[in-house]
């Protein structure tokens, strides 16, 4: 019987379990495609893998909110746009107003006064529309409409739910002044106050556009429907002081097109009633068509900006997916195994896994002439 010494099996043990070690990994690289299992393998490799991993991961993550905010934005410049032309197609039914011949038949005003409530209806309804759960032009409330207008068309009700959770109503109430035969909204210090609070606030994403670490070069992706329908912009009451804000913000409301369509239908009813002459009538529909003109040039101002906002996020998100497609290909190259040279390595390991399982078995034989077969 052939002796063989515990030094040889331990030799024998050891390379057999470094070649199946070998063969494990060649069959990994194999099957995942990557080179390097831990960062010993490579590390200068694997690092830069891990690097490119995170900056592949970022470019990801912005992208799939980048949906969203196209949407959302698509439906403010949408509505500010319906919003624009509904004014715009308004001013037809003030210009006949107007007309003494037209405005001596107050059947006939009353006709154009329901066609112009009508109108301010659509205008709040636009202001409510929504993208997914949330209204588009509200603050952080999905469950509550962010405007209302009252029947005659003299309220406009703003809701909006602050960043702090609370949630405050403002009711913007048009009066008739019949000392200087004017209409405008009567507002309480609180009233502004709630008012530019809300219209100060913003929704500054990180979404691969500016400097994380300038918050003012990251896009605002949030545009109030009170910040839309005076053309205030929440950069512009955030530079002011409090004082000047709410001067602005109150000035601002008189010429939105809700109070421009809301000043006429008054006008329209005061007529009818009686309660206005038809002079005083005329000097209104007058008034209230010089401010259509330059309301009109501020909405359409205001869904230009958004048209252009739209756009910087749908470039970025290209620029983005080309990120990504570029960092899964260098990826490849830097961390990725070629397929050729893994079998033939993996075939090659087998081959010599199998010859040395083979050579055990002939060293546990009690003959050496097996052994040596």
């Amino acid at each position: 019987m052939r002796v063989v010494r515990s030094s040889v099996y331990r030799r024998y043990t050891s390379s057999l379990n470094d070649l199946q070690s070998n063969l494990n990994k060649s069959m990994n690289k194999v099957s995942t495609g990557a080179a390097y299992e831990t960062a010993a393998d490579n590390p200068l490799a694997y690092y830069q893998g891990k690097k490119m991993d995170h900056l592949y991961q970022d470019a990801k993550s912005k992208s799939s909110i980048l949906g969203d905010i196209k949407n959302r934005l698509y439906q403010q410049e949408q509505g500010a746009r319906d919003i624009q032309k509904t004014l715009s197609n308004s001013k037809t039914s003030m210009q006949y107003l107007l007309d003494s011949s037209h405005n001596s038949s107050k059947t006939s005003v009353q006709t154009k006064r329901d066609a112009l409530l009508q109108d301010v209806q659509s205008m709040v309804s636009n202001l409510n529309s929504q993208y997914q759960d949330f209204y588009v032009y509200g603050g952080n409330d999905i469950t509550t409409a962010p405007f209302s207008l009252s029947g005659d068309g003299k309220t406009l009700t703003y809701t909006h739910k602050y960043s702090d959770g609370t949630t405050k109503t403002v009711n913007m109430t048009m009066a008739y002044d019949t000392n200087n035969n004017t209409y405008s909204y009567h507002l309480s210090d609180d009233d502004l106050n709630n008012l530019v609070t809300a219209m100060r606030e913003q929704g500054r994403v990180d979404i691969g556009y500016g400097d994380i670490s300038n918050r003012q070069s990251l896009l605002d992706t949030y545009t109030g429907g009170l910040n839309m329908l005076t053309g205030l912009t929440s950069d512009s009451l955030n530079a002011m002081s409090d004082a000047n804000a709410k001067d602005a913000v109150k000035a601002a409301l008189e010429t939105t097109p809700v109070a421009l369509l809301s000043r006429s239908v008054m006008a329209c009813d005061n007529y009818i009633n009686d309660t206005t002459t038809v002079d005083q009538f005329t000097d209104t529909m007058g008034s209230v068509l010089k401010d259509a003109a330059n309301t009109e040039h501020t909405i359409s101002t205001i869904y230009s900006d958004l048209g252009n906002k739209y756009s910087l996020v749908e470039t970025t998100k290209t620029r983005l997916d080309t990120l990504s497609d570029n960092l899964t290909e260098e990826y490849k190259d830097i961390l990725g195994a070629d397929p050729y040279e893994a079998i033939t390595e993996m075939f090659s390991y087998q081959y010599s896994y199998s010859a040395a399982l083979k050579m055990g078995s002939n060293l546990m034989q009690s003959s050496l002439f097996d052994f040596i077969k």
